[in-house]
């Protein structure tokens, strides 16, 4: 006996629809240039298969039952997709990417980003566009591993940029922030460290897979905070609920409203040049979303956005 795999096909989901519309197998029969008893042989064999009526039969017209009405929904979406992918198959022939992953650090403008995507979408490419949300060196590692095909936010060196592509981004300085109400933000300056040490730190959670990962500007035995992204560092700072280092791309709204102070410390101020990086690769064998993103970060307007307005760029 037929299983519903071998009777379900576009053919037969498209031969329903034709009866709903006509109300008649003989005029949907016509219409496919049948005989009604194949047709009617075709609808039976699909009912023995799914164990449901799909007409109710008790009158002259073709009247979907409740199991036939909610096939033919199911079976117009199915069309529709079939439709898309063989779309979507003559496009990405062109050059396109099926799909196209994207790691950006938590140190990137979110709202920027966005913007971009948006801009993307209204191409109407057929690639899927993916971002995945990473921090301190899982942003490098979801590019180096293949699971990002264009990272936002990587600080590379000599060890780490085998295989890959980078250009700069930006500069980020980092800055020792305090919520006005903490104990520390009355504090005579600089801050020293046996005093920094007393209270906690909010640090963030490097999303490596592998490895202990990467922290920053805590000292031994100093309590720790720890979270997810840097702007759940920012508001748990903003909150008092520890101190840190902040990049002044993302603190400095709240140090002018006066809901950050910024401390001077006796260690050296930190400023880190970020980078975005994708696999090398011949240039003519670039999918067309990855140069359509290139070509965004080439702009400086672009690099300055996504690092802050107060970011700097490498003047190009």
């Amino acid at each position: 006996m037929p299983t519903a795999r071998d009777v379900l096909t576009p053919d037969a989901l498209a031969m329903l629809q034709s009866i709903a519309a006509s109300g008649s197998f003989a005029a949907a029969a016509r219409a496919a240039n049948m005989v009604p008893s194949a047709l009617t042989y075709r609808v039976r064999q699909m009912e023995d298969a799914l164990d449901v009526l799909l007409f109710d039969r008790s009158s002259r017209q073709a009247r979907l039952t409740e199991a036939g009405a909610e096939l033919l929904r199911e079976g117009e979406r199915l069309l529709a997709d079939i439709d898309a992918i063989a779309n979507r198959v003559k496009r990405v022939a062109t050059g396109w990417e099926p799909q196209f992953t994207i790691a950006v650090d938590s140190i990137i403008d979110r709202v920027t980003v966005m913007e971009l995507c948006d801009a993307f979408f209204k191409l109407d490419p057929p690639t899927r566009l993916k971002l995945r949300a990473e921090t301190l060196s899982g942003t490098l590692e979801a590019l180096t591993s293949g699971q990002a095909d264009l990272a936002l936010g990587v600080s590379i060196d000599a060890g780490t940029s085998a295989g890959l592509q980078h250009e700069p981004l930006g500069t980020v300085r980092f800055v020792y922030a305090v919520a006005p109400h903490h104990a520390l933000a009355k504090l005579p300056e600089p801050l020293i460290d046996d005093i920094i040490r007393q209270h906690r730190a909010v640090a963030i959670a490097d999303s490596i897979q592998r490895g202990g990962g990467l922290t920053f500007g805590l000292l031994p035995g100093q309590d720790v905070f720890t979270v997810a992204t840097m702007p759940a560092k920012l508001d748990a700072q903003v909150r008092g609920m520890g101190t840190g280092f902040l990049p002044t791309c993302l603190a400095q709204p709240y140090i002018d409203t006066g809901r950050l102070v910024v401390k001077k410390v006796e260690r050296a101020e930190r400023q880190v040049q970020v980078q975005y990086a994708w696999r090398s690769g011949n240039s003519a064998q670039r999918g067309r979303a990855l140069q359509w993103w290139l070509d965004q970060l080439k702009r400086r307007v672009t690099r300055n956005a996504l690092l802050g307005e107060h970011a700097k760029g490498d003047g190009r």
